[in-house]
């Protein structure tokens, strides 16, 4: 496994890989890896020759009163993981190599960005666009994996790709729970024991959901009302929001006839989890 921590160690062994006639695939990643991350890594050595896994904090996506100064930095246990996925290369540029000098050119999807997440939290998904919009000129990838967890983030990198012509696919993978429903997420290590179970009430709400619409409910505000009844029994879980969606577009859907998403976001004590379920009328 190569660690790259420059642009141009990074983009010389990916287009050697690209000439020599290997199918690329990027695992864009911020660190403190998981079984979640892992997942994306192998579908990507699935579906492509040489994978490369990008680790890099990114300053742009963190608002001014989040957590950036205490993000988990595991970088050697990463690396280890990596190794042991038979991984490619890495790439882990320093904050100085990614963005030199002040900042003056941002990435933004129009109208798509300042929902969901994006409404909670300004600037982020600017920054999520920003820093994959440069990914993708550094490593030049085929393919590049995304998940589920991140529905809104996979909607908005999608429309990039498509508006700016990218060469790129756009892969999503499903969403990986720990043993009792808990998304799995590099944040989940914030959480007290208290609020590790009261974590436990976005998926049993997106659950109940689920149980309602396979029961004939197709309008959605009874569907987030059944889905809201979860939350506000869980004294230790405050809703930031619940919607339902349109997984391309992310706009309100008034009732599920056709394919939504359905998103939940919740604090647990200071930390902020998301998590999310798909709808298809058509099962």
């Amino acid at each position: 496994m190569e660690i790259h921590s420059t642009i141009d160690g990074m983009r010389t062994a990916s287009r050697a890989a690209r000439l020599g006639g290997l199918r690329v695939g990027l695992v864009p990643t911020m660190g403190a890896l998981h079984e979640g991350h892992l997942s994306l890594v192998r579908a990507a050595k699935q579906q492509c020759d040489a994978v490369i896994v990008s680790i890099f904090v990114n300053p742009l996506q963190f608002g001014p009163k989040e957590d950036l100064a205490k993000y988990p930095r595991t970088f050697e246990h990463d690396c280890q993981l990596l190794n042991k996925e038979e991984v490619d290369f890495v790439f882990a540029p320093s904050l100085g190599e990614m963005y030199p000098g002040k900042a003056l050119t941002y990435v933004t999807v129009e109208g798509l960005s300042d929902k969901l997440c994006g409404r909670s939290r300004p600037g982020h998904f600017r920054g999520v666009t920003t820093v994959v919009s440069t990914l993708f000129h550094i490593v030049e990838p085929d393919l590049a994996f995304f998940g589920q967890k991140d529905a809104a983030q996979a909607a908005i990198i999608r429309r990039m790709v498509r508006d700016l012509n990218s060469p790129v696919e756009i892969v999503v993978c499903p969403i990986v729970r720990e043993a009792d429903g808990l998304a799995m997420s590099s944040r989940n290590v914030y959480l007290s024991s208290p609020e590790r179970q009261s974590a436990l009430s976005l998926y049993r709400a997106l659950q109940e959901i689920q149980r309602s619409f396979e029961q004939g409910e197709r309008k959605s505000a009874h569907l987030i009302g059944a889905g809201k009844n979860v939350i506000v029994q869980e004294p230790g879980a405050r809703l930031d929001y619940f919607e339902i969606v349109d997984p391309d577009t992310l706009d309100p859907m008034k009732e599920v006839n056709r394919s939504a998403l359905v998103a939940v976001a919740a604090f647990l004590g200071t930390t902020r989890l998301i998590d999310n379920i798909l709808l298809n009328p058509e099962r």
